[in-house]
């Protein structure tokens, strides 16, 4: 390690004093970070020190993905296996591969080594564009503006693809990456300047740009009686029938139709007791989200509606249906799009939980709503700071006047 060290450091003095590989520096350097710690030290008598750094954060939150990886390859595969031996979901490309290779055709769909390959065979494309696609981006704003590549794609790649369906597109993938990162964070200014998360920016532009692809029921596994439609889709037609045939357990489980990594409410609930533990994620957050979708569930499971079923969905049916566990902890808890006051991060995650209800209740085209919810107070939230500082301001003035 230490001559690969010296290497990269011999290569650094050349790019910096060559003015016409300087934009290759940003490359140099997010690969530096990346395989070895920071070499520097701050100077002078004046600084702050702490053991966590953006790189540490970025990498306990990736830890926290890891259960949620885990399952986008198995249920993944799971859910294909299950098609296939249906006879609902021809094999193509990566996964006509996986399952030749497997010999798919006479083993047990639930095979735990079978569904882990094919569903590599889904996710691992779709991770590797993802990053391909959005490091070049980033490599290319950080080359202009003549900085590193930040530690934050990190996270924005990790995240994007385990909120995409198994069956998407790769081209729709490098597309949705490339609105994320750019318009979603770069044109504000970078990490750290940016008011919308990228990975859920990227999955809006994919959502509202091909709505038939992206949450059509050509996109899901058929499976069984769902005919390719999700748990989330099912409820949102027909109320609890669905629901009550698949069971809760299974639903916190995730082995069920729908987007890679948000299935099981159990594997993010792990990842959620890493970022807590940590004190990475805000538990305020979480928790009025969960409090915001409790009391608005509960006030239209009191209200009633004899055409609307989804009225009749109570929390615990919520909190494991569509994308409610991921985003709650993964996508609310962004803290460069989130509330930095105490006081704001309760409105924030309160209204974040009544509106994806809302949504989902009283808009049956579009029954998850968790990424019309996030985003809209993600835009929200400079203005719930600025009036929760404002209030902070003008209760001192009036105590100080006294």
């Amino acid at each position: 390690m230490r001559r690969l060290r010296d290497l990269m450091d011999g290569v650094e003095r050349k790019l910096r004093h060559r003015r016409g590989l300087s934009p290759l520096h940003a490359l140099h350097e997010a690969t530096t970070s990346f395989l070895f710690t920071e070499g520097k030290v701050t100077q002078g008598a004046l600084h702050l020190r702490d053991a966590a750094d953006l790189k540490r954060v970025m990498v306990t939150v990736v830890v926290a993905l890891l259960p949620c990886i885990a399952m986008a390859f198995y249920n993944t595969g799971l859910q294909g296996n299950l098609a296939i031996a249906a006879g609902a979901l021809p094999p193509a490309g990566l996964r006509a591969i996986a399952i030749d290779l497997l010999g798919a055709g006479g083993h047990d769909p639930g095979d735990l080594w079978h569904c882990i390959v094919h569903g590599g065979a889904y996710y691992l494309p779709v991770l590797a564009v993802t990053f391909m696609v959005g490091g070049f981006w980033e490599g290319v704003f950080a080359g202009v503006r003549g900085h590193e590549v930040a530690e934050g794609f990190l996270v924005s790649g990790m995240l994007f693809p385990l909120i995409l369906p198994p069956t998407i597109p790769l081209w729709q993938v490098a597309l949705g990456i490339s609105f994320g990162v750019v318009i979603g964070k770069e044109i504000f200014g970078g990490v750290g300047m940016n008011i919308l998360n990228p990975a859920l920016t990227a999955r809006a532009f994919l959502f509202f740009a091909y709505p038939a692809q992206i949450t059509g029921d050509e996109v899901w596994f058929a499976v069984d009686s769902y005919s390719g439609a999700t748990l989330m889709s099912a409820a949102a037609e027909t109320g609890m029938a669905p629901l009550q045939d698949v069971g809760w357990w299974q639903a916190f489980l995730g082995t069920i139709p729908g987007s890679m990594g948000e299935t099981s409410t159990l594997a993010i609930t792990l990842g959620a007791v890493v970022l807590l533990v940590t004190g990475v994620a805000s538990w305020r957050i979480m928790l009025s989200v969960v409090l915001g979708t409790a009391l608005t569930a509960t006030m239209l499971n009191l209200a009633g509606s004899g055409t609307n079923p989804m009225f009749a969905i109570p929390l615990w049916w919520h909190a494991v249906l569509g994308g409610w566990a991921f985003a709650t902890v993964f996508m609310a808890t962004d803290p460069v799009t989130a509330p930095y006051s105490r006081t704001g991060q309760w409105i924030y995650g309160g209204l974040i939980g009544f509106l994806v209800v809302v949504v989902r209740v009283l808009n049956p085209a579009y029954p998850d709503g968790l990424l019309v919810a996030v985003l809209l107070m993600n835009v929200f939230s400079p203005l719930i700071d600025h009036y929760v500082v404002k209030a902070h301001v003008r209760r001192r003035r009036a105590r100080h006047a006294r």
